[in-house]
């Protein structure tokens, strides 16, 4: 299992999956062929159905520039090894192929092929919750503790960078008004719900508060903005507003509790990509939204003083309620029915929260039995459900 810095990648949105891959693949293939004249790139399956929306396209061009970049779109071919898959070629003056590269985008922003596990080195020996929850009962350790005494105190230092990325998003997003771009003429939504819960009292100010937060990140990332994959940018909204509503309400967690939290929520998302995917194209969803929850109803069991068993059943409950979650974005752009579910599933973090906070953290499922569901659930699912924009609301909102 990897570093838990993977799952929390800073970028511009609005997909980690068709934006900052496959802009990442064009920069590092650019940098291997400084003598090309110029580039070919074909996109397949979910990476060119939904590349225009995802503006796939113009990341490609931005790393590949100054150069002539001509992309082939083939979303009816899908690649063996994921559905993102993307093959770039370098060219010279007369057209000649000089150098290729079959890569994929395989979810949060990670390039990866038939041989990238064969090549990486894991940096935790243990890669299951059970193994992890275990091992912190024996040793009177939480869950950040363990990722401190694997990765070192250097993880404290890109945590907070993280944790500043991600409040100046919500700031921003709740400081921005109009329209979204893309060509839905959806409008945004952050600020004005930020405004409307100054007049609310009690749990439906915390509620409207907790909306906006979400609301205020996925606009920042609907707009192409600077965003943190959390594990996603489809789903960046669901932690940052989780954690900046505990961090500014009459809770008042302080920025180096909040930070472990993150930590602990970064694990939760690094067992699941390590055992599962969180990848919209392969998984669903469930993938995205349901991992997102997860890592937010830990974070927040924690700060709440949860036991490690606590914490695990809230992160149990996020996931195992978004079992089936289908990825059907209409028009291919990150806004229909994404930004929503950052906003609802922020909500349903806290609830499992508390849930699993009124329990003695004893439950019948387990953490890696519902990721276990989850990853047979993805794979079972058409192919129309997993960000194709070709079944679902996609569909029926074009026939309109």
């Amino acid at each position: 299992m990897e570093s838990v810095k993977s799952i929390f990648k800073i970028g511009f949105g609005p997909s980690s999956s068709h934006t900052m891959g496959p802009g990442n693949a064009a920069k590092i293939f650019n940098e291997r062929n400084p003598d090309a004249h110029s580039f070919q790139v074909e996109l397949y399956g979910s990476l060119a159905a939904t590349g225009k929306g995802h503006m796939t396209d113009v990341a490609i061009e931005a790393m590949l520039a100054p150069k002539n970049v001509e992309i082939i779109w083939k979303p009816e071919i899908e690649l063996p090894f994921h559905p993102n898959g993307m093959i770039l070629h370098a060219l010279s003056a007369n057209k000649e192929t000089l150098d290729s590269w079959i890569i994929y985008s395989i979810g949060g922003g990670d390039l990866a092929d038939e041989d990238t596990k064969i090549q990486r080195k894991p940096l935790y020996s243990m890669t299951t919750m059970t193994q992890i929850l275990s091992w912190c009962q024996k040793t009177g350790k939480t869950f950040w503790e363990y990722v401190l005494d694997v990765e070192g105190p250097e993880i404290f230092d890109y945590m907070s960078h993280v944790w500043e990325v991600m409040k100046a998003a919500v700031l921003k997003g709740l400081d921005e008004e109009g329209v979204l771009p893309g060509g839905l003429g959806l409008q945004r939504k952050a600020s004005m719900y930020y405004v409307k819960s100054k007049g609310y009292q009690g749990s439906m100010k915390s509620r409207a508060q907790l909306f906006a937060y979400a609301l205020a990140m996925s606009e920042t990332n609907a707009s192409g903005g600077e965003v943190v994959t959390a594990p996603t940018c489809g789903s960046c909204g669901v932690l940052p507003a989780v954690l900046y509503h505990l961090h500014t309400s009459h809770h008042d967690f302080s920025d180096k509790k909040i930070i472990r939290a993150l930590i602990t929520a970064g694990l939760i998302g690094a067992i699941v990509k390590n055992n599962a995917s969180v990848s919209g194209a392969e998984v669903g969803c469930q993938g995205e939204i349901g991992v997102a929850c997860a890592m937010a109803a830990a974070a927040g069991a924690q700060l709440f003083g949860g036991s490690t068993a606590q914490i695990e059943y809230a992160a149990e409950m996020g996931l195992e309620h978004h079992l089936g979650l289908t990825c059907d974005p209409i028009g291919g752009l990150v806004q229909v029915p994404c930004i929503e579910r950052n906003a609802f599933a922020a909500v349903r973090a806290l609830d499992s929260c508390s849930y699993a906070m009124l329990s003695d953290g004893k439950h019948i499922v387990s953490f890696d039995k519902v990721v276990r569901t989850m990853k047979e659930t993805g794979h079972d699912l058409p192919s129309l459900y997993k960000e194709t924009s070709h079944g679902g609301l996609a569909k029926y909102i074009d026939e309109d």
